[in-house]
C-alpha cells in the first residue's frame, strides 16, 4: 500500500502546474474524493464500486492451471487484477484476494501420462513455476491461494443444495447441472454473461454419456482406471472444473462478493457455468465481473497450440523482470495487447525514464499522486492513462531540475514514486532485488552505470558542440551492440 506522510495544507498546493493530492484519501479525510468505476462485463456497463462491506473489498481471481512453463499471456490477468488490487489498498480499503490454483484437470493428467510422472508431481512442478513468474514481476501474493483438491467437502456440499433444488442430477458416479431445469427456473439469467443462446452453447466437454442435455455440464466426474478420485454420495470421482471455483471462491469470501476477474477466454463457459451453479443454489455470488483481454502474435491469441508461447524466462533475456511487468500492464487491462519486441523494448525504455528520473535524488520518500492519475486509475483502473499522467510528472521534474529548482524537483519525484507504487514499478522498491534485473548477479546494473556515464560524457560534448566526440562516444557503444536513443528526456540505451 502506497502511504502518505500526511495532507498538510502545504501538499495541497500544485507544483509546476501538477496538482497533488494525498496518497491514501480514505487516509487522511475518512472518505475518497472520487469514486472508482468498474466495467462490469456481465451488465456490459461502467459502474460506480460500492463494497459490500464499507472500507472492504473482496475479489476472487481464477488462477493458473499449472500444466506447464507460464507465459507472458498468463502472467497479464496477474499484473493487471495486481494493479487493481494495489489500488484498492492505497485507497484504504481492505482487501481479500483469493487466486485459486486449478490442481486437476483433464490437460494436467494428460501431460502427466504422457511424460510418465504422477499426476501430483507433475502439478506441483509447475505450480512453483507459476508462483515464482508471480513473484518475479512483484505480484502481490493472494490473502489465500487454495487448491481446487483441498475443496472437495464444499463441492459435495454445493452439489447436494443443487440437487435438493432440482438443478443437478446424478448418472453412474458422475453429477451433471441440469441447464434446462435452470433455464425454466424464477430468476435465470444463464446466457447473460457471454452473450450466448442456451441452444447454440457447446460446454466442450468429450464425455457427454448420460447427459439430459449436450447443454448440461459436468459438476463431478465419474472415476476413470488410473486417475486420481475421491468419494462422494453418488460414486467416487473427480471434481468438474466450474464448480470447483464457486466452492473455492464463496468458502472465503461467502456467498456474495464484490468482484470476480478472469481471462476473457472464461466467460464461456467457465464463468457462466460458475453464475448458473452458484445462482441455482441459491448464493448472490459476485456483484461485479472483470475480464482482461489477451496478448496475441500478429493477431492470433496466445497459446501453446499455436506454437507462439512466449515463456517469462525467454523473456527476462531480452528485458528486466520490471520492465516486463511494466509492459504487461502498460495497456488497458480490456484491450487486446498484441506482443512484439519493439513493444516490448519501448515500453522498457518508457520505464527507464521514469526511473532514470527517480534515481536524481537521494533518500527521497513516497509522495502523494495527481489528481489526473487518480482520475485515471477511478476510470476503470485506465493504466495508459495513469502513466501519461507519471511521465507528464517526470518532465514536469526535469524541468524543474534544468531550471535548478531541485526543491520542487523532488517533491515530484516523490509524487512519482506514489503512482509507480500503485502500477507496482516504483523503481526504488526494485532496486537491489534480484527480480529489478535480468540477471542476478548485479552485471546488468554495473552495465547500466557504465553506459550512463558514457552518455553523460556524450551530453556534455553535445553541449559544447563537440560533436565529433559525441559521435565517438556513440559509434563505440553501437560496437558493442548498444543502441543510443536520444528522447525529449535525454538519451537512453538499449541492447541491440
Amino acid at each position: 500500500m502506497v502511504k502518505s506522510s500526511g495532507w498538510s495544507g502545504e501538499s495541497k498546493k500544485t507544483l509546476l502546474g501538477v496538482p497533488i493530492k494525498p496518497a491514501s484519501t480514505l487516509e487522511c479525510e475518512g472518505v475518497t474524493t472520487s469514486k472508482l468505476r468498474i466495467y462490469d462485463t456481465a451488465s456490459r456497463s461502467l459502474r460506480d464500486f460500492e463494497p459490500i462491506r464499507p472500507g472492504h473489498a473482496s475479489i476472487y481471481l481464477c488462477g493458473a492451471t499449472p500444466q506447464a512453463q507460464p507465459h507472458i499471456g498468463h502472467l497479464r490477468s496477474g499484473v493487471a487484477f495486481d494493479i487493481l488490487r494495489r489500488w484498492l489498498s492505497a485507497q484504504g480499503f481492505d482487501v481479500a484476494f483469493v487466486r485459486n490454483v486449478t490442481d486437476i484437470d483433464d490437460k494436467i493428467l494428460n501431460k502427466a501420462a504422457e511424460n510418465n510422472r504422477p499426476w501430483w508431481e507433475w502439478v506441483s512442478t509447475y505450480e512453483r513455476e507459476f508462483t515464482k513468474a508471480y513473484n518475479t514481476l512483484g505480484v502481490l501474493p493472494p490473502s489465500v491461494e487454495p487448491r481446487a483438491t483441498g475443496f472437495v467437502t464444499q463441492m459435495v456440499d454445493y452439489m447436494q443444495r443443487l440437487m435438493d433444488n432440482g438443478f443437478a442430477y446424478a448418472v453412474d458416479g458422475s453429477v451433471y447441472f441440469d441447464v434446462a431445469a435452470w433455464g425454466k427456473a424464477e430468476g435465470s439469467d444463464y446466457g447473460a454473461l457471454s452473450g450466448n443462446r442456451v441452444e447454440e452453447m457447446e460446454q466442450g466437454e468429450t464425455d457427454n454419456a448420460g447427459k439430459r442435455s449436450p447443454q448440461d455440464f459436468a459438476l463431478w466426474k465419474a472415476a476413470k482406471p488410473g486417475e486420481p478420485s475421491w468419494p462422494t454420495p453418488w460414486g467416487d470421482g473427480r471434481p468438474g472444473w466450474h464448480l470447483e471455483c464457486s466452492a473455492m471462491s464463496t468458502y472465503y469470501l461467502g456467498g456474495n462478493f464484490d468482484i470476480h476477474c478472469g481471462g476473457l477466454d472464461l466467460q464461456f463457459p467457465h464463468h457462466e457455468n460458475e453464475i448458473a451453479q452458484s445462482h441455482a443454489a441459491g448464493d448472490k455470488f459476485a456483484n461485479y465481473w472483470m475480464h482482461n483481454h489477451w496478448v496475441t502474435m500478429a493477431g492470433e491469441k496466445m497459446s501453446k497450440s499455436l506454437g507462439n508461447v512466449l515463456s517469462i524466462s525467454n523473456m527476462l533475456e531480452i528485458v528486466r523482470p520490471v520492465e516486463l511487468r511494466y509492459y504487461l500492464g502498460s495497456a488497458n487491462y480490456r484491450s487486446v495487447l498484441e506482443y512484439s519486441e519493439g513493444a516490448l523494448t519501448e515500453a522498457a525504455a518508457g520505464y527507464r525514464r521514469i526511473e532514470d528520473f527517480v534515481g536524481k535524488f537521494e533518500d527521497l520518500a513516497v509522495g502523494q499522486w495527481t489528481e489526473g492519475f487518480e482520475a485515471a486509475m477511478n476510470d476503470d483502473i485506465a493504466v495508459p492513462k495513469a502513466l501519461a499522467e507519471i511521465h507528464t510528472t517526470v518532465r514536469a521534474g526535469n524541468k524543474a531540475l534544468a531550471s535548478g529548482n531541485e526543491e520542487q524537483a523532488r517533491k515530484l519525484a516523490e509524487s512519482v514514486r506514489a503512482m509507480a507504487g500503485v502500477l507496482g514499478v516504483d523503481p526504488l522498491e526494485w532496486r537491489g532485488t534480484s527480480a529489478g534485473s535480468a540477471d542476478s548477479d548485479g552485471a546488468a546494473t554495473a552495465l547500466d552505470a557504465l553506459v550512463k556515464a558514457e552518455l553523460d560524457r556524450r551530453a556534455t560534448a553535445r553541449a559544447e558542440k563537440d560533436w565529433a566526440t559525441a559521435d565517438e562516444v556513440r559509434d563505440r557503444l553501437a560496437a558493442a551492440g548498444i543502441i543510443v536513443i536520444d528522447t525529449p528526456d535525454g538519451a537512453t540505451w538499449q541492447l541491440s
